[in-house]
């Protein structure tokens, strides 16, 4: 089962709200989903991005592939940085 961490949209007409989710890359975007690990409000100033920084780096080390754009909101959360130092480490100590 290939697993994504993406986007899935809420809310009503021209008032999107997204959460941030894993997911089975099979599942259509705003189907059947694993676990939320967020969530993200591109309307309020600024925009809200809130993402739970353990369950997204443990989603990640099985080998969850985020979409594109959540790959750019884990960026702006700090949380991507945090996957890549932890990826490297064991690499360096080789």
């Amino acid at each position: 089962m290939a697993v994504r961490i993406r986007l899935r949209r809420m809310g009503a007409k021209k008032q999107p709200f997204y959460r941030l989710v894993v997911a089975d890359s099979r599942s259509p975007r705003d189907g059947r989903f694993i676990e939320t690990i967020g969530h993200y409000n591109p309307l309020s100033e600024p925009s809200e991005l809130k993402v739970d920084a353990e369950k997204a780096l443990e989603w990640l080390m099985k080998g969850a592939q985020p979409s594109d754009t959540a790959r750019a909101l884990l960026k702006r959360a700090g949380v991507w940085d945090q996957f890549e130092a932890v990826r490297k480490k064991p690499r360096e100590a080789q």
